[in-house]
Formats: C-alpha cells, structure tokens, sequence
C-alpha cells in the first residue's frame, strides 16, 4: 500500500489534491499575509532558473546524509512550504524531490508536487533541516550561495522563517510543522514580497 503511495506521488501531478489528502494530516492554518494553496495568487513572476528534480534521487538523499526508505513514515508526519526568490522572481520546487520511482524508495523529505510543500515523513522522530532538503534537490545552501549562485557583488542571500530572517547558517535551519521557508537571492535593494504563511489545505 506504501509502495503504491510512492509511485502515485510520482505519476499523478494531475492530482495533487487527492495526493495531499492522502499524504497529509491535521488541520488547517489561514493567515492574510500568506499565499493560496495553489501558490498562484501573490508569487512573484516565475524565474527563468530550472531547478529541476535529480535524475538520481537516491545519490542526492545520500549525499544529504538520509535513508531512502520502502515507504513513508508515520512516526514523525508534518509538513512545511518552501518558496525561492531569485532577483524578485519565483523558482518552482519541483515535484519528486526525495522520490525514487524506479527503485520505489522515498526519502523522509519530499516533494509530491510542485506546490512547495515539503513532506517530512519519517520512521523516527528527529530533526530534519532546510539544508538537507535542498541538497536533495541538488540545490544546496550555505551562508555564501544558493546552488550556483554566490553572493557579492551586490547579491545577497536572505532566509525567512514565518516571516522573521534566520541570522544563522541557512543550511541548520529546522524544518518546523507548518513553517512557511521563503529563500530569497538577489540584490540587496530588491523588493521581494516575503510571505509570512501558508495557506494550508485541508488535511495538512
């Protein structure tokens, strides 16, 4: 039944509500300052940067320090939404990061979608950070870039957290049950629309 879970996540963008509802649990959380659930209300104009998901999802979990696993698991189930910035533009999180279709393994975080909801599922409870995702999606943070990108020469790289700048390495931030994640890279006078909140589904 898990496996099934793993490879519907992979196959059926079309269907993500259902996906959500079946991936997710408990309720609710509104705020005015936050974006829709679909994400297409107040984002910023979609960025020419492609991130898309690995080719090999199992070599970037690895490299992330996780465990694939046969399914997803329950012990440790929340949910937390990640928006990219860069110079003003919205970067989509791709669907399947964490996600092995070929060889039906998942990692503790993933993406089903590409809603920027990032799915913390794991047989254990512990504490899964910010940077450990975004290695998985080949894309990893540090102080001093955003993937390929560096900061200097008048770019900078900004973490927000429910709003609030993260001071600290952005790499150590912990994932957080309904934690809004906005990663911003760009000039330092930009103007970027940091969202405070998520609006959440139901069910997650």
């Amino acid at each position: 039944m898990q496996k099934r879970r793993i490879l519907t996540g992979a196959a059926v963008m079309s269907g993500a509500a259902l996906l959500l509802a079946a991936c997710g649990s408990g309720s609710g959380k509104s705020a005015g300052s936050g974006h829709a659930a679909d994400g297409t209300d107040s984002k910023a104009t979609a960025s020419s940067v492609l991130w898309p998901a690995p080719a090999d999802a199992s070599a970037q979990v690895k490299a992330a320090g996780l465990p694939m696993l046969g399914q997803e698991g329950q012990v440790l189930h929340i949910h937390s939404h990640l928006d990219v910035f860069v110079d003003g533009k919205a970067v989509t999180v791709p669907a399947e990061v964490g996600i092995d279709e070929a060889r039906q393994q998942i990692s503790p975080l993933h993406t089903h979608d590409t809603s920027g909801v990032v799915h913390i599922e794991s047989p254990v409870k512990k504490d899964f950070t910010l940077g450990e995702f975004m290695t998985e999606w080949n894309v990893p943070i540090t102080k001093d870039a955003l993937g390929p990108l560096k900061t200097g020469g008048g770019k900078e790289l900004r973490v927000y957290a429910d709003g609030k700048q993260w001071s600290g390495n952005p790499a150590d931030l912990k994932l957080a049950a309904h934690e809004e994640i906005a990663v911003v890279y760009g000039a330092a006078n930009e103007q970027v629309k940091v969202p405070a909140s998520y609006n959440w589904p139901e069910g997650l």
